[in-house]
């Protein structure tokens, strides 16, 4: 049996470690003490290795690492959060309108939603990317149409089951329009779910980015995301690992503290 308070620790450790980095790339710009793009011209200035000067090291280009770390960070949570919102709204409306109209409308947007998911998540992207481009905008929209389908099925799953509930069904009956128990009633009582499935969501996002961005795919030179970073150094790993070491240990703090406080959420509202 699994303790409560076990995940509620679990969720304040996620939580914690969410805001910590959030916290750090909000404030870039003064807990860095170089800019993340400012080349240096002397050879002697590349690849060094961290130091009290610079914490996480330099770059081929002789740019602080960890400058680049909390300013690329900066754009890789932009990208998560935006797309997060996004696509669980997109979700969260085209399930609510299938669960509740039910018959062939549910079983049409349900046959769409079942051949969007039959392509790899990954290929999706990298095949929308090819074709509309791999600015930051186009990078957003991207994200956001490969990733809305899960959230789809399961708002449209809650909503089939709630739209039978006895409160449900006295709205019906006193003449509520569709519009108004889809907006007022149905949705309100999902959001618990949608909500800690968002959290998720985001560090699939995050996760995706940066691997479009290690690909070249994503965000463009000069500007860094934590992926681009990681690309930065893939090809100097034996002599220069702290190029990539540190934007991947913050991915995967990211990535870790999201699931910590989603896994919390979706407990709390399993025991609720």
């Amino acid at each position: 049996m699994i303790d409560r308070r076990e995940i509620n620790r679990s969720a304040l450790l996620g939580g914690l470690l969410l805001g910590t980095i959030a916290l750090a790339v909000v404030a870039a710009p003064w807990v860095a003490a170089y800019p993340p793009n400012a080349v240096t011209a002397p050879v002697a200035s590349r690849f060094l290795p961290p130091s009290p000067e610079h914490w996480f090291g330099t770059d081929q280009f002789g740019r602080d690492v960890f400058a680049r770390v909390l300013f690329g960070g900066r754009i890789s949570l932009l990208i998560g959060l935006s797309v997060m919102l996004l696509s669980v709204t997109l979700g969260t409306l085209y399930g609510a309108v299938a669960g509740f109209l039910g018959g062939v409308v549910d079983h049409l947007f349900m046959r769409i939603v079942d051949a969007l998911l039959s392509f790899p998540l990954v290929f999706l992207a990298v095949t929308c990317v090819a074709l509309f481009g791999s600015g930051l905008h186009s990078l957003v929209l991207v994200l956001t149409f490969t990733g809305w389908m899960d959230v789809a099925r399961l708002v449209r799953g809650e909503v089939h089951s709630l739209k039978h509930q006895p409160f449900i069904l006295r709205a019906r009956a006193s003449g509520l329009p569709p519009r108004r128990i889809v907006f007022h009633h149905l949705i309100p009582n999902v959001l618990a779910t949608v909500i800690a499935v968002a959290v998720i969501r985001m560090a699939d996002v995050i996760l995706i980015e940066s691997a479009l961005s290690f690909l070249g795919l994503g965000v463009q030179a000069p500007t860094a995301s934590w992926g681009s970073i990681i690309n930065d150094g893939r090809t100097v790993l034996s002599t220069a690992w702290w190029v990539s070491l540190f934007p991947g240990l913050a991915i995967l703090a990211t990535i870790l503290g999201l699931h910590l406080l989603g896994e919390g959420l979706r407990f709390a509202r399993q025991s609720a």
